[in-house]
């Protein structure tokens, strides 16, 4: 029998000011945080009508969080640096492969989110690289015993973070998927838009 994975969405409550403050500075407050409200809107429509994996929205502050948002149930991130609440989340679901990914990524969609899955059959833990250094996926199969802290040390949002994860977890067997860029800036946003637009005349 077939396990039912568990995909987490790590996502900030969407509220003016508090979401994707890079990109604010280029485009605005109130656009930055209309971007962000569409993104996420959209990820969570494309990714919870498959049956093949559980969705949940684990949502920071944990104030916010409520029992259903954009149509997704809700977790509560906790305390932390990212590391840690990621790390909470990778030990706490003991049935099935867990799978974390962002809100910052716009060609994010199921078809990546089933490799990664997939790659769980066999190994150990799957990670979509960024360009920047980052990721923006990282899952584990729980077959094996996980690393007490698979994130300490990682400079987050930083050009090391990938590499200081991937020390910790020298030891494992990991597959890679393609490499997404994810959206930071006003430019990384118009660079975004204008590749939409070139698919689109295609």
């Amino acid at each position: 029998m077939t396990r039912r994975g568990h995909l987490i969405v790590m996502a900030r409550a969407p509220r003016l000011g508090a979401v994707k403050r890079r990109l604010a500075r280029d485009i605005g407050d109130l656009a930055a945080l209309r971007f962000y409200r569409q993104t996420l809107r959209a990820l969570l429509r494309k990714l919870t009508r498959d049956p093949r994996w559980r969705v949940s929205l684990a949502i920071t502050p944990d104030r916010a969080a409520r029992r259903k948002m954009f149509g997704a149930s809700t977790l509560k991130q906790g305390r932390g640096d990212l590391g840690a609440r990621m790390g909470r989340f990778l030990r706490a679901r003991r049935a099935g492969p867990v799978v974390i990914v962002g809100t910052d990524i716009p060609d994010l969609g199921r078809g990546q989110v089933a490799r990664a899955f997939s790659a769980l059959r066999s190994r150990d833990w799957v990670l979509g690289p960024s360009g920047d250094g980052g990721y923006w996926l990282i899952g584990a199969s729980r077959l094996r015993r996980m690393p007490r802290d698979p994130f300490a040390g990682v400079r987050w949002s930083s050009a090391h973070t990938r590499a200081d994860t991937l020390a910790n977890l020298r030891d494992a067997r990991i597959v890679f998927l393609e490499e997404l860029d994810d959206i930071d800036t006003g430019a990384d946003l118009a660079r975004h838009r204008q590749e939409r637009l070139h698919h689109e005349e295609d």
